[in-house]
């Protein structure tokens, strides 16, 4: 890999992200009466987050990158992310999520979540094959060549491969949930900070996905593992992380803080008759 093909595929991934910002906002214009902005909204932020991922895959497979500079791209990707998908959830964890909190309906969270994997098939199927295909460098040009192969990224047996990414998962739903007590203007880059460790951490074993709708379009697709280890790994994984992660801090921290100061509470005194 040369310093040529890093440049391309920055250019590539920042024409992605102006591309999908444009369409957002048009969609969101044209749509806006009829009640489908947020759903349109989810199609294209997920669609960028998939086809990002699969841009960054790709560099740091192709070339064997050096890991700082990986690491550093999952940073800024994250934070370009956070300020650009308008809202949308793009991970079907964390529409879940907002229907359990009413933040959201629950047919309009599973509607988000058909939005997402479709956008997640539609990267893989059809967006960067198109893209890869034009040859932009030779390290897409040779990947083109080969028709475009990808490889399960599971290197850990099954148990250990689904625990990353239930890690990875609880991390960053934690690090949103308590984002409120970092100052606005560094929230983002706290919770990128969060993902970057957690993939540094599990990147080894999985990839480091922890999202059910991008694992659909960056893994399900490959060769090396069965369907079924994928959804394990890819789906169940993330999915009780976040289930975890809501839990223990909307139920069982506040019970057994309350149960603390129950106890350490003086009893009452008697009144005086």
């Amino acid at each position: 890999m040369t310093s040529a093909d890093v440049a391309v595929s920055l250019c590539a991934l920042a024409g992605l992200v102006l591309l999908c910002s444009a369409a957002r906002g048009l969609l969101s214009r044209a749509l806006a009466d009829t009640g489908s902005a947020a759903h349109a909204a989810e199609l294209v932020s997920t669609l960028q987050l998939c086809c990002c991922a699969h841009e960054l895959r790709l560099l740091a497979e192709a070339g064997r990158a050096d890991p700082r500079l990986s690491l550093a791209l999952t940073y800024l990707a994250s934070v370009v992310h956070a300020l650009t998908s308008a809202g949308a959830a793009t991970n079907p964890c964390a529409a879940l999520e907002r229907a359990y909190r009413g933040r959201l309906a629950g047919r309009r969270a599973l509607l988000a979540v058909a939005c997402q994997l479709a956008a997640a098939a539609a990267a893989r199927a059809a967006v960067l094959p198109a893209l890869w295909g034009l040859g932009l460098s030779e390290m897409h040009a040779r990947h083109g060549m080969r028709g475009f192969p990808c490889r399960s990224q599971i290197r850990a047996p099954l148990h250990a491969a689904a625990a990353a990414e239930l890690a990875g998962a609880f991390a960053a739903q934690t690090a949103i949930t308590h984002a409120h007590a970092v100052g606005e203007r560094y929230r983002v880059h706290a919770i990128a900070a969060v993902v970057t460790a957690s993939v540094y951490a599990g990147g080894a074993l999985t990839g480091a996905v922890f999202n059910p709708a991008l694992a659909f379009s960056t893994q399900f697709l490959c060769s090396g593992s069965s369907f079924l280890e994928l959804c394990v790994v890819y789906w169940a994984g993330p999915l009780l992380g976040t289930t975890s992660s809501v839990l223990l801090f909307d139920k069982v921290v506040p019970m057994a803080t309350g149960m603390f100061l129950a106890r350490r509470r003086p009893p009452e005194t008697k009144k005086a008759n």
